[in-house]
C-alpha cells in the first residue's frame, strides 16, 4: 500500500523563526487645538481694576466701612493741622501716678468723681462712667447702681467682642488715649493739680474702655511707638488722640505727628 506523501515542517529560517507578538502600535493622541477666544477689553479692564482695588485694601488695611466709629477725614484733618508739634518728647522728672504712701499722686486719685471733668460729681466713679457708656446693652448692678453687670463691649482697638455677663468687668480696662506720662512730659507738669485731675478723668475727650491685654501692650506709648494692629482702626485712635491733645493744648512730637498723619489718611472721605 502506498502511503500518502508526508508533509515536512518547514525549517526555521530568518524569516520563519517564531517571534513574540509585537504589541499593538498606539498612535499618540491627537492634540486638539482649541481656539481661545480673546478676552473682551471691558472684562480685562474690570479685572485690572479689581486687582488694583485688592492691592489698595492690602496696603491700607480693611475697608473703612468695616470699622465702626471711624470719623470722616474732614473732621480729623483740622485737628491734625491744629495740634502743636515739637521736635521730640522731653523727659521731665517727677511723674508719679500712684497715690499711696509718699507718692506724688500728680494726677489726683484714680477715677475720682470730684473733678470738673465731664461727668464729674454725678455720684459714680470715672471708671464706671466709661463702662456705662462703652458697654452696650448693659444693666445696672443690683448691688451698685453705678456698676454694669452685663452687656457687650466691642474693643475699639481690636474689634474683640466681650460678653460682660460671662466674662465680668475685671478684664476691662479704661485707657487714657493720650497717656498721662506723655501729658506730664509735654507740659502737664506745669498745670494746676485740678487741671491734671480733670484731664485724667475726662470721659469725653481721653478715655475709652478696652480689653486688658491690649491696654497692657499699649501702656503709655504714643503713636510713633504704638498703633492698633488692625490698620482699619488707626483712624479712630488718631482722632481720639488728637481730640485730647487739642482740647488741652498738648503738643505731639514730630515722630508722633508723622504716625498720626499716616493714620488719618485711612479715615473715610
Amino acid at each position: 500500500m502506498t502511503s500518502a506523501p508526508r508533509s515536512e515542517a518547514p525549517v526555521p529560517g530568518p524569516d520563519t523563526a517564531p517571534r513574540d507578538p509585537a504589541p499593538p502600535t498606539r498612535r499618540p493622541p491627537t492634540t486638539r487645538r482649541e481656539r481661545i477666544p480673546p478676552i473682551p477689553r471691558r472684562a480685562l479692564a474690570l479685572a485690572v481694576l479689581t486687582l488694583g482695588c485688592l492691592g489698595m485694601v492690602l496696603a491700607l488695611g480693611r475697608p473703612h466701612a468695616s470699622v465702626p466709629g471711624s470719623p470722616h477725614r474732614d473732621h480729623v484733618v483740622p485737628l491734625l493741622d491744629a495740634v502743636p508739634v515739637v521736635p521730640e518728647r522731653p523727659s521731665v522728672p517727677g511723674y508719679e501716678r500712684d497715690c499711696s504712701g509718699t507718692s506724688a499722686c500728680v494726677f489726683g486719685q484714680a477715677w475720682s468723681d470730684a473733678t470738673d471733668a465731664p461727668g464729674g460729681g454725678n455720684g459714680c466713679s470715672t471708671r464706671n462712667d466709661v463702662l456705662a457708656r462703652d458697654i452696650h446693652g448693659g444693666t445696672a448692678s443690683t448691688h451698685d447702681p453705678c456698676a454694669v453687670s452685663d452687656g457687650i463691649l466691642v474693643d475699639p482697638y481690636t474689634g474683640r467682642v466681650v460678653d460682660v455677663g460671662v466674662a465680668g468687668v475685671r478684664g476691662i480696662h479704661v485707657d487714657h488715649v493720650y497717656p498721662l506720662s506723655a501729658a506730664w512730659d509735654h507740659g502737664a507738669w506745669e498745670w494746676p493739680v485740678a487741671r491734671r485731675a480733670e484731664f485724667a478723668n475726662d470721659v469725653d475727650h481721653n478715655l475709652v474702655a478696652v480689653t486688658g491685654a491690649v491696654n497692657s501692650r499699649k501702656s503709655d506709648s504714643t503713636p510713633a511707638d504704638w498703633l492698633p494692629e488692625d490698620p482699619g482702626r488707626h483712624c479712630f485712635y488718631a482722632a481720639r488722640y488728637l481730640t485730647a491733645a487739642v482740647a488741652y493744648g498738648l503738643p505731639v512730637s514730630e515722630a508722633d505727628h508723622r504716625a498720626l498723619t499716616g493714620a488719618v489718611r485711612r479715615c473715610p472721605r
